[in-house]
């Protein structure tokens, strides 16, 4: 049996209503009643604050047994200190601000003063150059050491005075390399741009092969949270970010990208937020704003490059295309607004990208029901945006709130967020959107766990209706043997570790409790009709069927292909390739009149790539057990077929080929 995994998770193209993932293939309270203040943070699935215990657990930790898991947080934290004597002035403004408050105190029995002068004397002293009293800053009109230009207020930025620096042609095919030694993110701003396809194509593979790196080291440490003896669970996200950094392998590390990220498309999503900081989209594991500091910057001066939008914050507005985005500072960690916010660190960073017209990535944090992290979310990249505006104002709860509006550039491919959203809705309502073009919403005639739906917007071609759905391969009678020779495991309440089902796939189990498949392999065996083991086993995955919502749809680009409503995570499974099982001469015969066979023998090993640990270990070995004999069968699908047969070529193709084998234990047989 061929099933299909998929090997990442995968970027909905442009222009696509749904999702394209073809997938068949996670406080201490304080004694004082005052709040505690801290930055503008994202949720960050309360690690930070079990970290003293998460510490001792995993130097404890086995897994791993280079000891690279034990994960400090100045692995993961940038330096982001800045000199308190470049702020002496924010210092001055923020104490001018707070005494303009003050007397608004509720506990202060003097008469409220009126809010308006204050805030306006704020504003004019927030946003007033810090740099206009030091006149030696300047050597005509260029901040000395960059290249950020001065510009005359009310006047719009020259377009070609970005502050960044070209990256040089010859440098291009190795920004995007990653480092061999861990380091710290250098002062240089750059932006890579005029690409052409080949680079284009290189860069996303760069991209491509780091996440399935990063996706394969996550799953391995599920399992061994999984073989644990006691309740502790460790982040497996963190885990597998702190290997791949400390084998220099989070990419864009040396430069600082403003703009586009190489190989990173609008649209791609990200299970954690350590992926983003992996592949150099979003540099900060906890703070929102991602910004170049002060104290890194030859003239003092920070950038910011990107934000994350998670509506979690009360004076936040995303209407999509727009967005008022509230600074960072005076929350608590209910995300409230305790107190008043100074134009320092990623608010200062915000509105000098404002004033050099910077633009800034956007990432935005969505809820999705079944997300593997705790927080419940996921992340997905929606491009580049403008900062047209900022100003200071009174927030929801009373305190001064800096605020920046934010506005998407035109011409760039759907939202991802916005795919996301309508695909909720198809779920939902599965004629919600162009029900005119919904052709069926079940080819499968209910044999599919989930149905499977028909959608062609292009033409009145409805070939998939013409055919007899095939839940499940059609093989001879003469592969199965039920004379009672059959072996299997004798586990009562799913398989356990060194049962025979184990030892039949090298001593391990192929997938982990999720049924996440680990690693590729040969051959996978799964428990069959022998074992005493219950359907719930672990080692039963692809015989359960379908449990994703994919609809054959129809493309300009390769006539039919298939997509998920359904987030697959890598590793995930979508569907098996079912067809009626010929054999040779059966082929022969039937291929006279034109070959339209699939021979299995002719599907690439691309099972290899996933749980590839080559780039982690020197001593990797590519898995060679269990070991298949050869495919010399065919499938025929000229009347008989399922979704599979839709699964288009692609030339950056996110889906493998598993060999399983469940239904019999015949090897000889089953591939005459």
């Amino acid at each position: 049996m061929n099933s299909l995994f998929s090997p990442e998770n995968l970027p909905p193209p442009p222009g696509i209503p749904i999702p394209a993932s073809i997938a068949a293939a996670t406080a201490t309270t304080s004694a004082s009643p005052a709040p505690t203040i801290t930055p503008k943070l994202e949720p960050f699935d309360g690690w930070f604050n079990t970290h003293t215990s998460q510490e001792q657990q995993q130097s404890q930790d086995p897994n791993f047994s280079n000891g690279s898991l034990d994960l400090d947080l100045n692995l993961l934290c940038d330096g982001t200190s800045e000199d308190p004597n470049l702020f002496s002035e924010f210092n001055r403004i923020s104490q001018l601000f707070c005494t303009a408050f003050s007397a608004n105190d509720p506990q202060n029995d003097a008469v409220p003063d009126p809010i308006t002068e204050g805030l306006q004397q704020l504003r004019n002293d927030a946003f007033s150059d810090p740099f206009a009293e030091n006149p030696q800053h300047f050597q005509n009109g260029v901040v000395s050491g960059t290249g950020l230009q001065q510009t005359p207020k009310g006047t719009s930025p020259d377009p070609d005075s970005r502050a960044i620096v070209p990256v040089p042609e010859e440098e291009r095919s190795s920004s995007m390399t990653a480092s061999t030694t861990p380091r710290r993110r250098c002062k240089e701003l750059v932006r890579v741009a005029d690409l052409g396809a080949p680079e284009q194509r290189h860069f996303r593979d760069v991209v491509r092969r780091t996440r399935k790196v990063y996706d394969a080291l996550r799953v391995l440490a599920t399992v061994e949270d999984e073989r644990r003896v006691d309740s502790r669970r460790g982040r497996s996200d963190l885990r597998a970010s702190a290997v791949m950094r400390s084998c220099g392998l989070w990419l864009n590390r040396d430069k600082r990208i403003v703009g586009s990220i190489p190989g990173v498309c609008v649209g791609d999503v990200f299970l954690y937020r350590m992926e983003l900081c992996v592949v150099g989209l979003h540099g900060h594991p906890q703070a929102g704003i991602d910004y170049l500091p002060g104290s890194m910057s030859s003239n003092g001066e920070p950038i910011a490059t990107s934000v994350i939008v998670s509506g979690g914050y009360e004076d936040d507005v995303d209407e999509g295309d727009v967005i008022t985005y509230s600074g960072h500072g005076g929350q608590d960690k209910h995300s409230r607004q305790v107190c008043h916010q100074k134009l320092e660190g990623g608010n200062l960073a915000m509105e000098r990208s404002k004033h050099y017209g910077i633009e800034v990535r956007v990432i935005r944090g969505v809820r999705y029901e079944g997300a593997a992290s705790a927080t419940g979310k996921l992340y997905v990249y929606d491009g580049l945006y403008t900062i047209i505006d900022c100003w200071f104002d009174v927030g929801k709860s009373g305190f001064g709130v800096f605020k920046y509006k934010l506005c998407r550039i035109d011409g760039q491919a759907k939202m991802g967020s916005m795919i996301m959203k309508e695909a909720h809705m198809l779920k939902k309502d599965p004629l919600s959107i162009k029900p005119m073009c919904c052709v069926s919403l079940d080819i499968s005639n209910r044999v599919e766990n989930v149905g499977v739906r028909l959608f062609n917007d292009l033409d009145r071609n409805f070939d998939p209706l013409r055919y007899e759905y095939l839940v499940k391969t059609n093989f001879p009678q003469m592969v199965f043997h039920q004379s009672g020779r059959g072996t299997g495991c004798d586990c009562v309440d799913g398989c356990v570790e060194g049962c025979f089902c184990a030892m039949k796939n090298g001593g391990e189990f192929p997938y982990n409790q999720s049924g996440v498949l680990l690693r590729g392999k040969p051959l996978v065996f799964e428990c069959g009709p022998f074992c005493h083991c219950p359907p719930h086993c672990r080692n039963r995955v692809t015989q359960k069927g379908i449990k994703n919502r994919l609809e054959v749809f129809r493309s300009r680009e390769t006539g039919w292909g298939v997509r998920s409503l359904d987030l697959i995570q890598a590793g995930g499974f979508i569907c098996e390739y079912t067809g009626v099982v010929l054999t040779r001469d059966q082929a022969e015969i039937l291929s006279m009149n034109g070959d339209s066979l699939i021979y299995p023998n002719r599907f690439t090993a691309r099972w290899a790539e996933w749980g590839d640990l080559s780039m982690i270990d020197s001593n990797y070995v590519r898995p060679s057990y269990p070991s298949i004999p050869p495919l010399d069968f065919a499938l025929d699908v000229s009347r008989m077929r399922n979704v599979a047969c839709y699964v288009s070529h692609s030339s950056t193709p996110n889906v493998l080929v598993q060999f399983v084998l469940y239904d019999h234990n015949n090897l000889i047989t089953s591939l005459p």
